[in-house]
């Protein structure tokens, strides 16, 4: 059996809008759930507040599923029998329920049909009005007025005089506001970094005048020893940026006409963005000048620059050319597979890094004192720093000593060396070794050779022996000459000519100079690459033959930084296969505060000292014009 539902509205105008559907089945249920047959979205009605039950067809039965009783024809009942041809009128709360049967299909007709003012649930309620606070609270004319007028007083009245209070204090060198809320401070947009924690309470150190945008002047009070080089030319600075467009020109208007000049300090290094360390430059704050900086400023030397990935000049590593006593001479170079760095040395990494040679055998032979065991590898001889970023220099009695020996002689088990990297010292010594010592005295010249008839063979030893012991020391000039001829101990490892003094007897021996930082624009840090193998970027390293060979990478080709990184987002190149890109923006590398520190390092934390190293070990440190350049 089924039941038809018809469920009507009025219109405005009272015109009804009928809206049918039909239940299947031999039950149907009445009740505020939207899941009865017949939903009455009315308070007073339950969720499932009645129940109609098929007896057969001509009759109903209608029953309270809960204890909520119903009308019927006017009376309040809980269960009823229903005559479906003689009909019946239900009232559920606000609603009312016509009894009918289909002239058509003989099925019983539920007609619903809300009625008005039977109910509170069913009065019409002005929700306009029932939800607001309309007649409690002023109009809104006169809200808007007070509001405004609340603001000005609290965040532009009050400010100044707050500000207007403590004005006198800017006078005074070590005076500050006491600690605590100051009106002022609503004008804030933030807290200061933390290198200008200690300005939190003096305001005026940077904002001199009111309603005035911070100059140069409030910062070069404090900042006289680094401030940088363009502050005296800001209006080039300004050119190099070129003209804005668009809305960026739109921008630079609106700033010129409210007294805020471009090319100051605080366009760079930026205020109240929070209590913490400046962070990594944006690459789009660099570009903005570097993007083809050479149209706007064509005297410059800098090359154009974009994105790492894409428009980046060549590196120009600072090697070394030459040297001046001690000293290295250093020059900046494009780099290239053929440049050539002059150390001194005729170290080769293709022989030490072999796994076939003689040196992986020596190295098999003492198991626990190399890192692999079967060859020598990089770590054996480089060690990093403290901090991991860069390597110190290779010391000849830490790294190279355990496999060329300089010892000489031994007595009694002890060793003697010759002393590395003292060419005079290793003369006298030699000097002194075959002035105080003899060649070793013939037996039967020791008492313990037989006697036999006559004295000839006795003499004649005796004769030798005597010519050995006089001419003894000249046999140091001999061993001198070997130590540095070819062949000898220094002659192998270092260069050698004739022009020392009489203290060296006449040898020299080329200083060894070692680069301790090539990029010195740039940075790069070991330590964040210790997952990758040295001869993913040192290439070059088990095929070099010749020390002077530069091996550290350039940007492109086997083992270049375009290998993994490839610029800010991720732009991937054209000509490269990229297996793990790395988004590189400018930041990483560079800074406008270019020093020994990492680029995004607050300059607290970055150590300016230069340390001396030994005088025989030259390493060279930050790029100079073509001269004698500092030991490190």
């Amino acid at each position: 059996m089924s039941f038809l539902i018809r469920q009507i509205a009025l219109k405005s105008s009272g015109e009804e809008i009928v809206r049918g559907s039909r239940v299947d089945g031999d039950e149907l249920t009445i009740g505020r759930d939207a899941a009865c047959g017949i939903h009455l979205p009315d308070l007073a009605v339950d969720p499932r507040h009645a129940r109609v039950t098929r007896i057969d067809d001509q009759r109903l039965l209608i029953e309270s599923i809960g204890d909520q009783p119903f009308d019927v024809n006017g009376r309040s009942v809980n269960r009823r029998e229903l005559d479906i041809a003689t009909g019946a009128e239900l009232g559920f709360g606000g609603h009312r329920i016509q009894l009918s049967r289909d002239a058509d299909t003989g099925l019983p007709v539920f007609s619903v049909r809300r009625v008005e003012a039977v109910s509170e649930s069913a009065e019409d309620v002005d929700l306009g009005s029932a939800y607001t606070l309309k007649g409690l609270l002023p109009g809104k004319r006169m809200s808007a007025w007070s509001f405004a007028i609340l603001i000005l007083v609290a965040f532009l009245a009050f400010p100044i005089w707050s500000y207007a209070t403590y004005k006198p204090l800017a006078l005074h060198k070590d005076d500050r506001r006491p600690a605590g809320f100051h009106a002022d401070k609503a004008w804030s947009s933030g807290h200061l970094s933390l290198a200008h924690k200690n300005l939190e309470n003096d305001c005026q150190a940077c904002h001199v005048k009111a309603f005035v945008a911070v100059r140069d002047n409030a910062c070069l009070t404090c900042h006289t020893q680094d401030a940088h080089q363009h502050i005296p030319d800001a209006a080039r600075l300004v050119r190099a940026r070129g003209e804005p467009h668009g809305f960026a020109a739109f921008q630079r208007a609106v700033a010129t006409a409210f007294n805020r000049p471009a090319g100051r300090c605080v366009d760079c290094h930026t205020e109240h963005e929070g209590a913490g360390a400046m962070p990594a430059t944006r690459q789009q704050f660099c570009t903005d000048c570097h993007d083809g900086l050479k149209t706007r400023l064509t005297d410059t030397k800098i090359a154009d620059a974009a994105d790492f990935g894409t428009a980046h000049p060549q590196f120009r590593p600072t090697v070394i050319v030459g040297m001046n006593g001690a000293k290295p001479l250093l020059q900046r170079a494009v780099w290239s597979p053929a440049l050539r760095e002059p150390n001194g040395l005729k170290f080769t990494h293709a022989q030490h890094l072999s796994k076939v040679n003689g040196v992986a055998q020596m190295v098999r032979r003492r198991p626990g004192r190399f890192a692999s065991g079967e060859a020598l590898g990089c770590q054996d001889c480089h060690k990093t720093d403290s901090g991991g970023a860069r390597f110190k220099p290779v010391v000849m009695e830490e790294a190279c000593q355990s496999c060329h020996s300089l010892n000489f002689d031994e007595v009694g088990g002890t060793f003697r060396s010759l002393r590395h990297g003292e060419p005079a010292m290793v003369v006298a010594d030699l000097r002194a070794f075959y002035r105080g010592t003899a060649p070793a005295r013939p037996a039967n010249l020791s008492g313990l050779a037989r006697r036999v008839p006559g004295d000839a063979a006795l003499r004649a030893s005796a004769a030798d022996y005597a010519r050995a012991v006089r001419f003894y020391p000249t046999r140091a000039d001999q061993a001198i000459a070997q130590v540095f001829s070819k062949g000898g101990m220094c002659f192998d490892c270092h260069t050698v000519t004739r022009g020392g003094t009489a203290a060296t007897d006449g040898f020299a021996i080329q200083p060894v100079a070692q680069n301790g930082r090539y990029y010195n624009t740039g940075w790069f840090d070991h330590k964040d690459h210790r997952k990758t193998d040295c001869v993913a970027c040192h290439t070059r390293a088990p095929q070099s033959n010749d020390a002077s060979d530069l091996l550290v990478p350039g940007m492109d080709g086997p083992g270049g930084c375009r290998s993994c990184h490839v610029g800010e987002g991720g732009t991937h190149l054209a000509s490269v296969k990229v297996k793990d890109p790395v988004d590189s923006g400018c930041a990483m590398c560079h800074s406008y505060h270019m020093d020994s520190g990492a680029p995004w390092q607050p300059k607290g934390r970055r150590d300016r000292k230069r340390q001396q190293d030994p005088i025989h070990t030259a390493v060279a440190d930050r790029p100079r014009q073509w001269g004698p350049a500092s030991l490190k």
